[in-house]
This record gives C-alpha cells, structure tokens and sequence, in this order.
C-alpha cells in the first residue's frame, strides 16, 4: 500500500514519505480522501490561465464578467469545503483582491490554510492573512494561537512567516501577547529568524512604543553579528528606538565606538561578492550606520568628536561615479550638518554639495538644492562659494530645481552681493514662468528693502519688478513701492518721470504698475509737468509733460475696458487731486470726474459724486483736504537676528502706527478656528494680521453689516469720531490699499472717508510710542514639541498699556513653516498686533512680534493663545493658556 502511494501521481510531494511511526492512521485516512477527493472533483482554473484570460479581456466589461464568474466558482466551492483545492482557489482570490476586486469572502479560508500542516498552504494562507486583514478586522485575532503555534515550530520558514504576518498586522493586544516571543527569538542561533524576529520587533515598537524595553538586550547583541542581514536589521531597529525614546538614545550613546569600527570594516574591506553594489561594499548598510550615526551624535559633543574622522574618511573616500556612492555621500554630508562636527568638516560637505549640483542627474541636483537650503544658516560663508552654480540652476528646464534654486539664491543674498545677486534674479523675474512671478517679485522687494545700498537702487529695483512681474505681481509690492516713494522726497520727480514713461506705453497687462504711476503722479504731478526732470546722464532723458499729454492718458485709463476697477480707483482719485496740481485744465477733470457718477460699478459712482462735490459746493475744501501726503517713513529695530518693521506717518503731532508686509502673504483664520480659539467666552480676538477681516462680501451689498458684525466679534465700539480699522473692498475708499491684507478706514460720517488715501491705520486710543523698561521681566508663555515662546514685557508710556514682545524659538533641527501665532483676551482687555517678523523658523532660529494691551479697568490679564506651523511635512497645531502676568506692569 505505501509502494502505491508512493508512485501514485495524486499525491502531493510532502506526502510522498517513508513509513514512521509519527505518520498515524488519521494521517493515512486524511491522505486517502484527498486523492478520493482530487479525483472526483473537476480540477479548478490555474492561476496562470486565471491571469491568461484577464489580459485577454478587450474592455472593462468583459474583464468584470471574467472576474465574477471565478469568483462564484470560488465561493461555490468555499461553501462545499473543497480542502484539496483551496489552496489554488485563495491564491487566485488574492490576485482578484489585488486587481482592486472585493475578495473578503476569503479572509476565514485564509485562517484554514494557515492551520494546515502544509508550507505550501501556509505561505498562501500567511500571505493571504496580510493582504485581507488588518487589525481592524476581528478575525485577524483568530490567527494569534496559530502565529504562537509556528514560532515556535522547528522550520526557519514557517517561524518567518509567522513573524512577517506578525509585523504586518498586529494589532497592540496581539503584540503585548506575542512579544515575548518575539524576543526569545532574536536571540536564535539560525540568523534567518534572528534577522525576521529583528524586523518584526520594529513593527512591534512602531504599534506599541513601551514594548521598547522589552528588546533592548537582544537589540544590542545584533551588533555584534558578522551576518549583514541580521547587523542592517539591527542597526534599523535600533535607530526607531532612538528617535521615539530619549532614554534609549542616551542608552545608545555608548555604541558609538562600534558603529564606527562597523563603518571603518565596510570602507576599508575589499572585494566581496556577497556584499558588493558597484564598487561599494553595502551601500545600504552604510546608508543605515550613517542615519543612526546622525541620531545619535545630534547635540552631542563627545559622540560627534568620536565620528568626525570616520565621516571625513566617508566623505574623502567614496567614488562618485556611480549613483551608490553618492547616495552614501548624502547621507554623511546630512551627517555632518545635524551633529557638533568641525568647520573643516562642514565645508568638505558644502562642498559636496557644490559637486552634485554639476551633476547631470536631475534628481542629484534637486537633493542638493534641497539639502543646501536646509543648511545655508549653518555655513553661509560655505555655500556663498558656490553662488554661481546655483544662479545656472534657475535656467534649469526642470521646475521643482528651478524652484528650489530661487529659494536657496534669496537665502544667500546680504549687503555684499545685493546687486550682483539682484540682477540675476530680475533677469529670471523677467524669463520665468507666472508660476514664478507672485513669489519671486514680493521676494525681490523684501530683500532689496533690507540691503539696498541707496534710494535711487531701491526704487529703480523695485520698478523693474512691476515691470518684469506684470499682472502677477502681489499688492504688498504695491503698498511697498508707495510707501518708499513717500518717504524718498529727494527722488519723487525722478520717480514720477520713470512712471510716466511706462505710463505712456500699453500697461494693461500691468496693472498694478498703473497703480503705483497714477498714485505717484497724483501726488508729485507739479513736479512732472513744471520741472525737467532727468532719468539719465543723456540729455534726451530730460522728461518733459503738459497737462493735456497727462489727461489724454488718463482719459484712456478711465476708459479702457482692460483695466480693473481697482486701477480706475486709483486713476480717478489721482486725476482728482491733479486738479490742485495743474494750473489750467482744471474744468475738464471735473467734467472727466462728473461722468463717473452714472458709472454701473457702484464704488466708482460713489467716487465719482462725491469728488464732483469737491468742484461745487465744496470748492473750498479742496485745496486742504488734496494735500500732498506726508513721507511715510519705515523705523527698524534689531530684535536678534529679525528686524521688526514699523510704517508711520505724522499728522498734526500724533504719531500713527501701522503694520507693513511681513515676508509671507497674510494668513487668514477662518471663522471656526476663531470660535475654537474662543472657548465660548467673549474675547477680543486679534489674529496676525493686525484685527483684519478678510471676508469679502458680494459687489453690490452694503458694508455695514459685515463692518459691524466684525466690530461686535472684536469687542469694539463705533460710536465716537475716531476711524476704525476694517478690511472690506465695499468699503474701500482708501486706494493706497488694493487687497485684503492692507488696513482700511471707515468713516462713520460715510463721506470724506474717501479721500483719506494714504493715511495708515491708527492705533487704539491711548497708545503711542513704547518705552522699554531696563528691568522688563520674560515670561515662558510655551514650550512644547521643541517651540518655546517667550514674552517680554515692556512698559509704555500710555496709561494702563503695556507691550509684550514675543519671540518664538525653534529648538528642534527642522524647519518649521506656516508659524500662525494668535491670541485672544478677555472684552475688557484691547489688543492690537503688528505683523510677525516672518512665518518660517528656520533651526535654532526665531520669529518676533509685537503686542499692545490696554486694560483700562487695571483687572488681571488672561490670555488664550493658539499656535500653528508646519514641522517635518505635518502640521501642528495646539492651544494654550496663560494667567500669570505680573499685575504692576498696569501701573
């Protein structure tokens, strides 16, 4: 009977054995009617035919109608418990699931091949086990009995299928359950589990954190293995440990000297086949030793000291010719740059970076821009080197390099190099694509007002950029170029001569470079057109106007259909106060301003009526009230390494503040993440912006109750004379300002609010300037995730108001972007914020912002404050409260 079986076709492999006692009667009966079975029952499609005939399939349709058949064949004979095909059966059901068909039904047939005493019907089973379930599925937890069953089995190839089921699905019970287990065998003499058992701990620390412990004894033994498979398993395990646990990371401080012999081995070790990868014994490892090796000497003098010479010999010598080594090289420049390591060193890994920039792999120089960027605060004298490569890499035809190029180049601009710097960055400006322009126009215009070197440069700078940026330039490069015309009266004429003769060309594509020009010659016209005014050494650059050259082409603007209503604002408005300008010709500005008081758009019939009163009945008033503007002028004060920026103007001795453009466009919160911010009390809210509603209300439908329910949510009051700060186009009678992030008057008489066009926002009443204390205290207002906000309280010279300087630090080694700082105090309290000095906290850098509280009623101060930035490519976001303010600062 046993010769039969033996020499019987229908007999599996396995099966196909010698006599021995262990092989019992059951087993012989199981054998019997599986033939019996294998034989009666038609044999199933194959997997190969399965796939044959999906390929064969011509649409979508015929494809479905393949696919469901076999699976009714399947369920027909899951319900039939057909046991000697079951096995052939799941493995098409998985190709079915992998396709993106529903293949469920098959998660219980899974566990049954699983039980089998079979490896081939385990391994289907296992695999099966990882693709249908998960730890959200309740009938994974009926495979904990059979993975503790085959770890312990005394095949290394089931006890590796039971430990990668483990790692892929696990959920923590079954972890906390299995992990013993798991342990016991890292410590195997077979380093096929050990190398398994490491792996699967690593899925095990992932899922449940303080099952760390548990393997710190076996995790250190791992590094003493020849096998390579099991020491990169080890090495990965242990780099998790360190970044989840600071315990382990001081724990692991002392493998150090290790990990350095390990990594001296591999440089130094010849050929071997086993290991080789292009020249490189075991790129990947390398690659593993070096992440830890970062993790661990971060902070950290005395293991940094012990990796110095190793990274150097890394760096010095590993061939770059091939993609190997200098994915090794990547990884010991970032090294270099995370640990305390030498100024020798750092530069050797700039300049690494400088080579891969010559790379002609694109994805080379992407990494080494990137990496360049994260690292210029460290070394910028190093990067500073390789300036010129980085300026080719803004002619590269990739996008993302030409990106990460233009960042890295504004990063590298300072007081020596601004105009060699800012040329090249106006001749990209004017090639680049509009994707580029937004962006890189309100950059150009933040770094030049930093390091300009003169007036003349800045303002020619920033005209260059409304012309190269065209229509794609933001309305804080507007606001900008006014202000630093106002305050240059030396260059007014000069100016004013530049922008008409951009004027006189078609500007309908320039938009807010018609702005600036009406603007700047409604102001400064007299010189224009009763002055000669040169814009070069050659005598031909003499600019010479009359007055009926100035109004042809305001007639134009008026009326081209081309331009946007905002344009025409600033154009009526500058025709408006032209009239106190000219000597002559004042009668065809009222008739060119009269015929906008039928206009269909109603902002500029509103203009329109109420400049023509001007030329009537209020003829009188016209003179004073379209004065020339007084110089805004900019006051900067050295926070650190920030600069704080404060625009202001005299009027009748009263000093007026308001906030000027940070380096990033405003960030608006919306009305959810205010009530969250709230907590269902009433508080005076005052986000980054500087009080400003961003809500902008259908053309046509009046302000005022958009104005007053904002002044109700900021707790104001509007009864009184003074202006209140609102932000609303409908209510824009201030053309100074064309967006939603410039400050805008209200007035409450409702009529001469218009003519209001340059003066900044007040400040609340009773504040002026700030006397910082020599005693001022500091607070810790934060400090969590490695941001720690700090409060400085100074003291003014207004009644019962005091300023707070915030500073935020980064304390981590990431960037964080996106940093959004928003308070919110009681409604007895007033608040008012100037902008931040920046949205981005670069490492071991910080952000500035100035606050203003008033407190007439002298009462405790409470503040609730919400943080939101960007860290690591997530964003977090978190809440915190502070009542410790020392009550003498209202005295």
């Amino acid at each position: 009977m046993w010769l039969y079986f033996e020499e019987c076709s229908v007999l599996p492999p396995e099966q196909n054995r010698r006599f021995n006692p262990a092989f019992n009667m059951a087993a012989i009966k199981q054998v019997f009617n599986e033939a019996v079975e294998r034989v009666r029952m038609p044999t199933p499609m194959r997997l190969r035919d399965l796939i044959r005939q999906i390929r064969a399939a011509r649409t979508a349709t015929e494809e479905r109608e393949v696919i469901n058949k076999e699976c009714a064949y399947i369920r027909s004979t899951f319900r039939e418990e057909d046991s000697a095909w079951r096995c052939r059966n799941v493995a098409k059901l998985l190709y079915i699931h992998m396709l993106g068909y529903p293949a469920h039904f098959g998660q219980l047939e899974c566990l049954k091949l699983i039980a089998s005493p079979r490896f081939t019907d385990k391994r289907i089973g296992y695999l099966g086990a990882m693709l249908l379930l998960d730890e959200r599925q309740d009938v994974h937890l009926l495979i904990t009995n059979c993975l503790k069953n085959d770890l312990n089995s005394s095949t290394q190839f089931v006890v590796g299928l039971a430990l990668c089921t483990l790692g892929a699905i696990a959920s923590p019970e079954m972890s906390r359950d299995l992990a013993a287990e798991v342990e016991r065998l890292m410590k195997s003499p077979n380093a096929y589990i050990r190398k398994k058992a490491a792996l699967c701990a690593y899925r095990i620390v992932l899922k449940v954190p303080e099952l760390m412990e548990i393997f710190l004894p076996a995790t250190r033994s791992l590094l003493s293995e020849k096998n390579h498979g099991v020491l990169i398993t080890g090495v990965t395990l242990i780099t998790e440990m360190c970044e989840h646990s600071p315990d382990t990371l001081q724990h692991f401080k002392k493998i150090v000297p290790n990990l350095v012999r390990i990594l001296k081995n591999l440089i130094l070790a010849g050929y071997s086949p086993e290991h080789d990868v292009s020249g490189v014994s075991d790129p990947f490892l390398q690659v593993k030793i070096l992440r830890l090796l970062r993790i661990l000497g971060r902070n950290d003098a005395e293991a940094s000291e012990a990796m110095n010479d190793i990274l150097a010999q890394v760096a010095t010598n590993t061939e770059t010719s091939k993609n190997v080594g200098n994915t090794i090289l990547y990884e010991t420049v970032l090294s270099i740059m995370d640990i305390k390591s030498e100024s020798g060193l750092r530069v050797l890994a700039v300049n690494i970076l400088g080579r891969f920039l010559l790379n002609n792999d694109k994805n080379i120089r992407y990494v080494a821009l990137n990496t360049l960027l994260k690292t210029v605060h460290l070394d910028t004298s190093a990067v500073q080197r390789h300036r010129t490569t980085i300026l080719e890499c803004l002619k590269d035809p990739d996008v993302s390099i030409r990106r990460r190029a233009l960042e890295l180049s504004f990063a590298l601009i300072n007081s020596n190099n601004v105009r060699t710097m800012m040329k090249e960055l106006l001749l990209f400006l004017e090639r680049s694509d509009p994707e580029f322009k937004a962006q890189c126009s309100s950059s150009i215009v933040l770094a030049a007002e930093r390091y300009a070197p003169n007036k003349r440069w800045h303002l020619d700078t920033l005209l260059r950029v409304l012309i190269a940026a065209g229509n794609y330039v933001r309305d804080d490069v507007v606001s900008c170029t006014i202000q630093l015309v106002s305050d240059s009266v030396d260059q007014q004429g000069y100016v004013s001569a530049q922008l008409w003769r951009a004027l006189e060309q078609d500007t309908s594509d320039r938009q807010p470079l018609t702005q600036v020009a009406t603007w700047c010659i409604g102001e400064y016209g007299d010189a224009l057109l009763y002055s000669d005014v040169s814009v070069g050494d050659d005598p031909s650059d003499i600019v010479r106007v009359s007055e009926d050259e100035l109004l042809d082409v305001y007639q134009r603007l008026l009326w081209s259909p081309q331009n946007t209503i905002v344009t025409k604002q600033y154009t009526l408005l500058s025709l408006t106060k032209l009239s106190t300008r000219f000597r002559s010709n004042v009668e065809r500005i009222r008739q060119m301003v009269q015929q906008f008081g039928s206009h269909l758009h109603i902002e500029l019939q509103q203009r329109g009526v109420e400049f023509t009163q001007l030329f009537n009945s209020h003829a009188h008033l016209r003179p004073a009230l379209l004065e020339r503007m007084p110089p805004m002028e900019v006051v900067r004060r050295d926070n650190g390494s920030q600069q704080q920026q404060v625009q202001h103007s005299t009027v009748n001795g009263v000093l007026d503040i308001a906030d000027v453009n940070s380096e990033e466009p405003a960030v608006n919160s919306d009305s959810n993440a205010l009530l969250v911010l709230l907590g269902g009390s009433e508080p005076s809210i005052v986000d980054t912006e500087t009080e400003q509603q961003t809500a902008k209300p259908p053309a046509g439908v009046p302000a005022t109750t958009d104005n007053q329910d904002l002044l109700d949510l900021l707790g104001l009051d509007i009864g009184g004379s003074a202006p209140v700060a609102v932000n609303n186009m409908n209510m824009n009678n201030n053309v100074h300002s064309t967006n939603n992030n410039n400050p805008l008057l209200l007035d409450p008489l409702g009529s001469l609010g218009s003519l209001s066009t340059s003066t900044p926002l007040p400040p609340l009443s009773g504040l002026s300037s700030i006397t910082p204390s020599l005693d001022s205290p500091s607070l810790v207002a934060y400090e969590k995730n490695g941001l720690r906000i700090m409060f400085t309280l100074e003291r003014s010279d207004a009644p019962s108001t005091i300023c707070i300087a915030m500073a935020a630090y980064n304390e981590t080694a990431t960037l964080m972007s996106d940093f959004l700082f928003q308070v919110a105090v009681p409604k007895t309290f007033q608040l008012q914020m100037m902008s931040p000095s920046g949205t981005t906290i670069p490492p071991a850098g910080s952000v500035t912002q100035q606050l203003r509280i008033q407190n007439p009623s002298k009462g405790a101060l409470r503040m609730r404050m919400r943080i939101s930035y960007s860290s690591g490519g997530a964003t977090i976001q978190d809440q915190a409260e502070m009542n410790n303010f020392p009550s003498e600062g209202w005295q």
